[in-house]
């Protein structure tokens, strides 16, 4: 009963919004997750008006839209999300709006490319921003849709994503040379859930995430004893929390742990699903991916 007067209210606010750009002639662009946020902003400047849905500490698997959050996007010019179900609970909101221009960051990469996830509808893990590479191919990807909805603004654009790629290549080579300073038997990650398998792959980290990959799933005794054991066998020092999902969880691991006679630290709060603070370092992509590699290698050294 709850789904449908969700639903039926989601179907209302969408058909009384109407399609308005501001008064400044901007069009208007509503993001979901803060690193789409980010991105978009670098990318669009003072040329959009631009709104975020979700904020720091966000968990995008579990949001669900405000009325206020439909008007929003009722009323957007263009919509960026993620896609492959992160945004699991707006896919419904989405599906109402067949004629906005919603766009899913995600369908910049080649799909042969993912890592598959039985735990999401489009059987891909959705995290892809913890690749480098695939936020470089974003990148373009917005640039392009900018410049075709906006042609008059579009080598300001092209300029905006030339500069954002410069700095996500310094991010890169920078990310190397810290990870570079860990020897390869120490690269184990466990976190909350498997937020970080695409930086896993990227970087040559084994990823190991107690609630598996959407934070929807949540871990049981099984899933805790068994991934306790790993802990000890690999000699895992720290354990990470993660900023969009309860501390509880990896709190009741390192207890596990401790029940066998061994102990594990709590070696800090990563940012997974969303960014940190806005007006902070954390609070860009580029600071949350460096915060994130600092502590993992600081800690796990």
């Amino acid at each position: 009963m709850k789904k449908y007067i969700y639903i039926v209210t989601i179907s209302l606010l969408l058909f009384n919004c109407k399609n308005q750009k501001q008064t400044n002639g901007k069009l208007n662009i509503v993001t979901t997750t803060t690193m789409i946020t980010d991105l978009v902003k670098n990318i669009g400047g003072e040329h959009i008006n631009l709104q975020g849905l979700m904020g720091s500490g966000v968990d995008p698997h579990l949001y669900k839209a405000s009325e206020g959050d439909v008007t929003k996007l009722a009323n957007a010019d263009i919509i960026f999300y993620n896609g492959l179900h992160l945004e699991g609970k707006l896919v419904e909101v989405f599906e109402k709006m067949k004629n906005k221009k919603t766009i899913a960051i995600a369908d910049a990469l080649d799909k042969s490319t993912l890592i598959g996830s039985e735990y999401f509808a489009s059987n891909y893990d959705p995290h892809i921003w913890f690749n480098v590479d695939y936020w470089k191919q974003a990148t373009a990807f917005v640039v392009k849709t900018l410049s075709e909805q906006i042609p008059e603004q579009k080598t300001a654009f092209e300029a905006n994503g030339a500069a954002y790629t410069a700095k996500l290549n310094a991010l890169k080579t920078k990310i190397e040379n810290t990870i570079a300073t860990l020897p390869k038997e120490q690269r184990i990650l466990v976190t909350a859930h498997d937020a970080f398998n695409y930086f896993g792959k990227a970087f040559n980290f084994k990823v190991v995430g107690l609630q598996g990959l959407s934070t929807a799933t949540e871990a049981g005794v099984k899933d805790v004893q068994k991934l306790s054991t790993f802990i000890i066998e690999n000699k895992v020092k720290s354990i990470f929390v993660e900023s969009s999902v309860p501390k509880r969880t990896i709190q009741a691991l390192q207890a596990a742990v401790k029940s066998k006679g061994h102990d594990v630290a709590i070696g800090g709060t990563l940012y997974s699903d969303a960014l940190g603070d806005a007006g902070t370092i954390e609070g860009t992509y580029i600071g949350m991916f460096e915060y994130n590699v600092n502590t993992i290698v600081e800690t796990l050294k």
